[in-house]
């Protein structure tokens, strides 16, 4: 088992360092462990079996859905009118551009159920007018990056989707449910950091809008924000499914932003459909690779392996808890969300579920973690997004970024030590029974 693991971590990490893709890093490093234990043709056959068997689920197919609903809302001018909406309620308040940056990306986020999305869509906007407005350019973009992963907590989220199916069959539902309460929380975290930055450094008010302008505003972003209401309400209704709640997100997606906002126009439908496929292949292929690779693992023993040397470590769950965070911080920084969801699930739910964590409580926790990962060095996808758009060095911004992680991370221990922040609205609902 020991030799299996080292061979494993050793090939996968050598491959990822000379700039392979990372789902190729997987799938390679998964047929050579297999190709040690058992002749070549059997052991090629088992991978290419057990990625195409970790692709036939039927909640799956939400991904795709997802996938192109937000790239409708993308281009159909939803970011626009979301933070026009924000501007108009809290623009005015000390910090407000930033405290718009941050309310706007958890609502896109929200909508497009896309970090890179969020950070493109609202940072393109937000950056150029924050630095217009005398912002420090680094501290925006920090706003920016940390802001844009809480997309990935506040549901349609297409990671909650995959945690389910690792976690083997937890209620996609109830972990919609179980994100919103964290998502907005670290949403409300990092606007504090603003508005005490903002206070500090001095930054000028924005002129209060008439009330007839707010109305306007507000009632402008309703048909965008009224897709949240009709997912999730039909979800927890029980009159349709996470897949079915998809297709109907691309049916009324496509309504507004082709016929009601009109910003897409039918010539580029072919486009996005390719953009869509493409986004979906990739995610695809690394939750097949990520599938084969958590078999192979299993089989050798591994996770039980892990779970008794943690356990091993201390009979203190606060320790034991910290230290999980603390490595899934640091894989979150180097692996992409879904393969390390996939990866990591098999291996720390169980240790999790022994300290008396429920699955919907620890898949809040983990996605929280790798949320972390995706706006931090090196590797961090948003982070190279939002330096590109303000035009800004990657080492200048982790300064600005470290008050940021801190509001994360409280909000992380929040969610780890205490069941009632991810359980509390989904036992509401229902789902669970507390």
């Amino acid at each position: 088992m020991e030799m299996t693991a080292i061979i494993l971590v050793v090939v996968f990490f050598a491959l990822l360092l000379i700039n392979v893709p990372i789902s190729i890093c997987i799938g390679l490093s998964t047929m050579l462990v297999m190709m040690i234990n058992i002749d070549t043709l059997p052991a090629l056959a088992t991978v290419a079996q057990r990625m195409a068997g970790g692709l036939n689920s039927f909640a799956l197919l939400a991904i795709p859905f997802f996938v192109l609903s937000g790239l409708l809302m993308g281009r159909g001018g939803i970011a626009k009118r979301l933070i026009e909406c924000a501007m108009a309620l809290i623009g005015a308040l000390p910090g407000g551009l930033a405290l718009v940056n941050v309310v706007s990306c958890m609502l896109f986020g929200a909508i497009s159920g896309s970090a890179v999305a969020a950070t493109s869509a609202i940072g393109s906007f937000m950056l150029p007018e924050m630095k217009k407005a005398g912002y420090d350019p680094n501290f925006s973009a920090a706003v920016t990056a940390a802001a844009s992963t809480t997309g990935m907590l506040i549901p349609p989220s297409n990671i909650l989707i995959v945690y389910a199916i690792a976690s083997g069959g937890v209620s996609i539902a109830a972990l919609f449910m179980a994100g919103y309460l964290p998502g907005i929380m670290v949403g409300f975290a990092l606007m504090f950091v603003c508005y005490v930055y903002a206070k500090r450094k001095g930054y000028p008010l924005s002129d209060r809008l008439p009330l007839s302008v707010v109305a306007t505003k507000v009632l402008a972003a309703i048909p965008s924000l009224f897709l949240i209401f009709l997912i999730i309400g039909g979800i927890v209704g029980g009159i349709f499914t996470a897949t079915e709640a998809g297709a109907i997100a691309v049916v009324y997606a496509l309504m507004l932003s082709v016929g009601f906002y009109r910003e897409v126009k039918v010539k580029e439908l072919p486009e996005i459909l390719l953009k869509s496929a493409e986004t979906t292949a990739i995610v695809m292929l690394l939750i097949a690779a990520s599938t084969a690779m958590s078999w192979v693992l299993s089989i050798e023993n591994i996770p039980q392996t892990l779970s008794a040397f943690m356990l091993n470590i201390s009979d203190n769950p606060i320790i034991i808890l910290l230290l999980i965070n603390l490595l899934l911080i640091v894989v979150g920084a180097f692996l992409d969300m879904t393969p390390a969801v996939l990866i990591f699930t098999p291996i720390f739910l169980p240790v999790a579920e022994q300290l008396g964590m429920s699955p919907i409580q620890f898949g809040i926790m983990i996605v929280l973690n790798l949320s972390i990962g995706l706006c931090s060095p090196p590797v961090g996808a948003v982070l190279f997004i939002t330096c590109a758009i303000a035009k800004t060095k990657l080492e200048e911004i982790i300064k600005p970024l470290l008050p940021l992680y801190a509001a994360m991370f409280f909000v992380l221990m929040l969610v780890t030590y205490f069941s009632w922040f991810s359980e509390a609205i989904p036992a509401m609902f229902g789902f669970i029974e507390r």
